[in-house]
């Protein structure tokens, strides 16, 4: 398993949007991605309600997981969606 940490950048955090084009992201992906927040509540980047559920916001520092398939090119992929979306 590789992760990384990122704080959220968008004043809005992980909202309709945002969630819907990273659960199309993480769908593409060989590998099972989880978006944690700071209280340690996770969900899987391909479930919409549950991402959205974590309530993340503006300045939250998410940790995201990448497992199993290709954990390299998942994780680099990963890094690009949040800094060019969130």
């Amino acid at each position: 398993m590789k992760q990384f940490q990122y704080t959220i950048k968008d004043p809005l955090g992980i909202h309709a949007r945002p969630a819907g084009l990273l659960v199309k992201a993480a769908k593409e992906l060989d590998s099972t991605v989880t978006i944690s927040n700071a209280a340690g509540k996770s969900a899987a980047a391909t479930k919409l309600m549950a991402l959205m559920g974590l309530g993340i916001k503006g300045g939250d520092t998410v940790t995201v997981a990448v497992e199993g398939g290709d954990e390299d090119a998942g994780l680099t992929a990963m890094k690009h969606f949040f800094e060019e979306n969130l």
